[in-house]
């Protein structure tokens, strides 16, 4: 059950007394040794007490639904002016909902940032009944236009409802990247789909772009949507601009040690006594019982790693990507402890100062610093603009601090200044805190203001027909030397790298649980399917190809298995060159095209090879139901490859560009045509 109750004071007052008489009479009982009741008369009593609680509260109004299942969880936002709903996939949009609650109190409103996960967002009408409310939409497309796993089900409600939100304050910003077809669309999406419901937008839909700067869009929109909301309801700016602290420090320093976190999702001791179902609050610990290099030669690092899920009841299929949670490296860790003089075994917890919030703790507590910093927060990727300019205040170096407000304004000297000073130079927290040898914050405010460390997704290697027990990755290691010298290694890929197989029967283990995925064979094995994936783009077409040769051996009737993959030299990075020859003497790859990018003077890629093969390509989509499939880099190769399908349609089937464009539209809306890209 999930609830909402915006309207708070309706029964607030009478539910406060009513709970502090019965905490009173609770405490009464357990200070008297011995009870004039018997347990059958306590029994009834409570029966009858409960009965009256519920027709008070909830008969009488079919709004108040039982919030006893979720203590974490307030009963009421009535009391705030703002309300900010995020729909994140990665903690961006959940950060940019954090950062409009604190700018609502400079704006002399009260805010609160909320998850529509678990609100009966069906309530949403009921907002209008607080005076000079609105709701706030903060919402990230994910994967080929859909929403984020957390606004699933509000996206579906909007979907399908006919309620009437005429009253109800809203705006939307966007949270997208242009490298994506359908870019923004569960934002633009939420925008239309709450006009149509008759809510009243305050101020224009915001749309950031992640393969741009997608901060300076957020900044950039709420800088014009504040005056905006203060001109809707007649308020002023406060003026404050002074750091609002959103959790408070209390440091344990006599507590049980089974009582801490030790980089648990969810459940306190998960990681010792594991119990499925798994998933993102309840991760299997996986043990890697193969990790080898896949390349032959050159400067990078590619790997094959498996996960055994032998006990874990975990089922996956071919196409469906593995979330692993990766902890940060021990010695930047070590290092900020050292920077910041600090203890980093302290054990502590923050607390958020907002009582009624439904997020208690910005990571799982207590905990000590040095587990946050190791499990729970991110340290390795630049900080954003917000942080900047929270800790420019524990700076005793007037440069530095100007600086620092500098890099965090909105002028074009500040963003120059950012962008070449830590975007750019590709500073992390570490660096900065080096580098500005006066900033000095408290380790307790940092960790606060540090978003969290997210999972990584890995397109499964492996088809659970032929590997039942285990899930393959395939990686390629991240490290590089940046403009300002410093050594740059991706956190999940090194860590992963780490996890050697040795022969003293200590298994490393992979935090991990299985996401699913629409990325899928067809149905009718007897489909050709077309598969382009170069580099680590080829993980999921290992699994469909191990899939198909299972198809075969069950004797059913597999259409033309065709691959195009790429690399850079032959000699060097031909993944699983082996396995993929096998298949095709075996005849279940009916095509093997690899595309060498640097073994001659001209570059070739995969689009050229599908260029090459236009006829054959365009009979087997056009006339045989071909489906095709493209996995890797979303910014340059899958554009290329869809460029590509778009002049064999027009070379080949005689469509013009426009009808080329439809044609293939057409396929992806079919599920013909799937991608599996990032950028």
């Amino acid at each position: 059950m999930k609830t909402i109750c915006f309207y708070r004071h309706i029964c607030s007052l009478n539910y406060v007394k009513m709970e502090d008489s019965e905490s009173q009479l609770l405490s009464d009982e357990y200070q008297t040794p011995e009870t004039l009741l018997g347990s059958l008369d306590i029994f009834v009593f409570s029966l009858i007490a409960g009965l009256l609680i519920y027709w008070f509260f909830f008969r009488k109004e079919g709004f108040f639904r039982a919030c006893s299942g979720f203590e974490d969880i307030p009963c009421s936002v009535s009391n705030r002016n703002v309300v900010v709903f995020y729909g994140s996939q990665t903690g961006t949009a959940e950060e940019f909902a954090n950062r409009l609650t604190k700018d609502a109190h400079r704006y002399g409103m009260k805010g609160m940032a909320t998850d529509p996960e678990e609100y009966d967002m069906s309530e949403l009408s009921r907002l209008k009944e607080i005076p000079n409310s609105m709701a706030v939409f903060c919402m990230a497309t994910y994967g080929e236009g859909g929403p984020t796993d957390n606004a699933q089900e509000f996206c579906d409600w909007m979907q399908g409802t006919d309620e009437d939100l005429e009253g109800v304050n809203f705006a939307v910003f966007g949270l997208g990247n242009k490298t994506y077809e359908h870019f923004n669309a569960t934002g633009k999406y939420t925008d239309k789909r709450l006009a149509e419901l008759r809510g009243k937008r305050v101020f224009d839909l915001g749309l950031g772009d992640d393969d741009s700067n997608l901060e300076e869009d957020f900044i950039s929109w709420k800088e014009q949507f504040w005056p905006a909301v203060c001109e809707f309801f007649g308020v002023e700016a406060t003026g404050e601009e002074s750091s609002i602290r959103q959790f408070e420090l209390v440091v344990h320093n006599d507590i049980n040690m089974n009582q801490v976190y030790t980089g648990e999702m969810g459940r306190l001791k998960s990681f010792q006594t594991q119990k499925p179902p798994f998933d993102s609050k309840n991760l299997f610990l996986a043990p890697v019982t193969v990790n080898r290099k896949l390349n032959k030669g050159g400067n990078r690092h590619l790997m094959h790693i498996e996960l055994d899920i032998m006990d874990s009841k975990i089922r996956y299929d071919a196409g469906d990507h593995v979330a692993v949670y990766p902890t940060n490296d021990a010695a930047v860790v070590n290092r900020i402890g050292e920077r910041l003089g600090v203890d980093l075994d302290t054990v502590i917890s923050l607390k958020n100062l907002d009582e009624e919030s439904n997020k208690k703790h910005p990571f799982p507590c207590p905990s000590t610093y040095r587990t946050a910093l190791t499990h729970y927060l991110d340290i390795n990727n630049t900080p954003r603009k917000n942080v900047l300019y929270e800790l420019s205040q524990y700076t005793s170096d007037p440069q530095e601090q100007e600086n620092m407000r500098k890099m965090a304004s909105a002028s074009p000297e500040g963003k120059a200044l950012y962008q070449s000073w830590v975007l750019d130079s590709e500073r992390n927290i570490l660096a900065i805190l080096e580098d500005l040898p006066s900033l000095n914050p408290p380790i307790d405010h940092l960790c606060e203001l540090l978003p969290r460390l997210q999972a990584r997704y890995y397109s499964i290697a492996s088809s659970n027909k032929v590997h039942p027990t285990s899930i393959h990755i395939c990686a390629v290691v991240i490290e590089y030397t940046t403009k300002i010298g410093r050594v740059y290694k991706g956190v999940a890929t090194n860590w992963l790298k780490n996890k050697e197989v040795t022969e003293n029967g200590h298994k490393h283990t992979v935090p991990m649980y299985v996401r699913r995925s629409q990325f899928r064979l067809p149905f009718k094995p007897s489909n050709p399917v077309i598969m382009i994936g170069p580099g680590t783009g080829i993980a999921p077409f290992v699994g469909f190809i191990q899939e198909r040769a299972w198809q075969k051996e069950q004797g059913k009737d597999v259409g033309e298995t065709i691959l195009y993959f790429g690399c850079r030299h032959k000699n060097e990075d031909f993944l699983y060159q082996q396995e993929l020859e096998e298949f095709e003497r075996a005849g279940v790859l009916t095509q093997l095209n690899v595309a060498f990018s640097r073994d001659q003077e001209h570059k070739i890629y995969v689009q050229h090879l599908l260029k090459k093969n236009k006829e054959q390509l365009w009979k087997l989509i056009h006339s045989n139901n071909a489906h095709i499939y493209v996995c890797g880099d979303a910014r340059n190769m899958a554009r290329d490859v869809h460029t590509a399908f778009y002049e064999i349609a027009e070379e080949v089937g005689g469509l013009t560009h426009t009808q080329a464009v439809d044609y293939f539209k057409k396929l992806v809306t079919k599920g013909r045509y799937s991608q599996d890209v990032w950028s």
